[in-house]
């Protein structure tokens, strides 16, 4: 077996059981590995630590598999933590019920470079490393025998993959596409589902619970959503009797979307949706000079920053953006805000919301945090899993 040996001190993060090792802690390879072979991890004095998946073009030169020396790397390793993953969420009261459900979160379910998201009979697959890149068919055996779904269609071409050396890989690796639009039912409204074109796998599945509670606050308010994509944010405050919504995307594809999820919810008043097609940030400033005012405001905008090396930047981007959002603010109103940079961490943007009030003569009171459901697990000794963070915000 090829020995990862590293430098002394470097250990101690897995003693901590953080599941990345990079470059810098290498000191050297005994013996010679592909692009996600299995190696040892053994520290200075020659203890083996754990056994990872080797990426020798990533700055994280490996992933841990398994801190248990003794594990066996097969197909069997890969059956045993998939069903795992999945029977964790069959298990969860809130997910009850759900078209739409995350089952396989990566490092927090002790499978690097795997995301699995599940939309009824249909897996949409994404592997970002070298490790699960060359364990591909143990993974799609181990979910279809854990799940049953008719078919998984794999969307391996995040730019993270570029990272790691990997090409772009797309199509459907289990059953054949099916004959109608896919589609999930979400706490009542019905939302279509692009596993071949959408973003990421197709949705957004993280913010499902944060939908639901705009539905909850959306009551006789005037909604302004922005950064809309399909509008699944939109559309529960319909459900839940907004007195209107006006929804923003540059995307004129995602506005189409939108507007198919709304015609397939009838029971939603169509009438009260507005949907424009422009530049988020250029919209409230036309907004502010119009001086228009909103009652809920959801602030839910791409990845600003994807590293912390981006922070700097992203924080103008983000403080630019509530700042325009609680100057449209009505008194009482809600700002709901996001960020789903892993480059900004909570109490970074905490303060970056806070001084956006400030700016824009607001007092404002956090009334919830925010983040993704239970179906995004965040691994105790992995805190860069908790990507996505929100703030609830009642204003003066």
């Amino acid at each position: 077996m090829t020995e990862l040996i590293l430098k002394p001190g470097k250990e101690r993060s897995l003693y901590r059981r953080h599941p990345w090792i990079f470059e810098g802690s290498v000191a050297r390879l005994n013996g010679r590995a592909k692009p996600g072979d299995t190696v040892d991890v053994l520290d200075a004095d020659g203890r083996v630590l754990a056994r990872a998946a080797w990426s020798p073009k990533s700055q994280i030169r490996a992933r841990i598999w398994s801190f248990d020396s003794q594990t066996i790397i097969d197909d069997a390793f890969f059956k045993r933590r998939v069903a795992d993953a999945v029977a964790r969420r069959q298990a969860m009261p809130q997910l009850a019920g759900q078209e739409g459900m995350r089952l396989i979160h990566g490092e927090s379910d002790g499978l690097p470079g795997v995301i699995a998201d599940r939309y009824g009979d249909t897996i949409c697959l994404q592997l970002t490393a070298a490790g699960p890149d060359k364990w591909r068919k143990a993974i799609v055996g181990a979910l279809v025998k854990a799940t049953g779904v008719a078919r998984i269609y794999e969307r391996s071409d995040s730019d993270v993959r570029g990272l790691e050396g990997l090409e772009p890989v797309t199509g459907w690796v289990h059953g054949e596409a099916p004959d109608t639009a896919l589609s999930i039912d979400e706490n009542g409204v019905r939302l279509g589902v692009d596993v071949v074109g959408g973003h990421k796998t197709g949705f957004y599945l993280d913010q499902r619970d944060n939908r639901l509670l705009t539905r909850d606050l959306a009551a006789g308010k005037a909604v302004l959503n922005c950064f809309c994509y399909t509008g699944g944010f939109s559309l529960q405050a319909l459900a839940g009797g907004a007195a209107s919504t006006l929804s923003i995307d540059s995307s004129g594809p995602a506005l189409v979307g939108a507007r198919a999820n709304l015609a397939m919810n009838p029971q939603l008043d169509a009438s009260r949706a507005e949907w424009l097609e422009a530049d988020v940030f250029e919209a409230l400033r036309v907004f502010r000079k119009e001086g228009r005012r909103f009652d809920l405001i959801v602030l839910d905008p791409p990845k600003f920053a994807p590293s912390a090396a981006h922070a700097e930047r992203a924080a103008r981007a983000y403080k630019d953006i509530n700042l325009l959002g609680f100057r449209l603010l009505n008194p009482g109103g809600y700002l709901m805000t996001y960020s789903c940079s892993g480059g900004i961490g909570l109490e970074l943007f905490q303060k970056i919301v806070a001084g956006a009030a400030v700016d824009a003569g607001r007092d404002a009171r956090i009334l919830r945090r925010l983040a993704a459901g239970p179906d995004h697990p965040i691994a105790l000794h992995f805190p860069e899993g908790e990507y996505l963070k929100g703030l609830l915000v009642q204003a003066d």
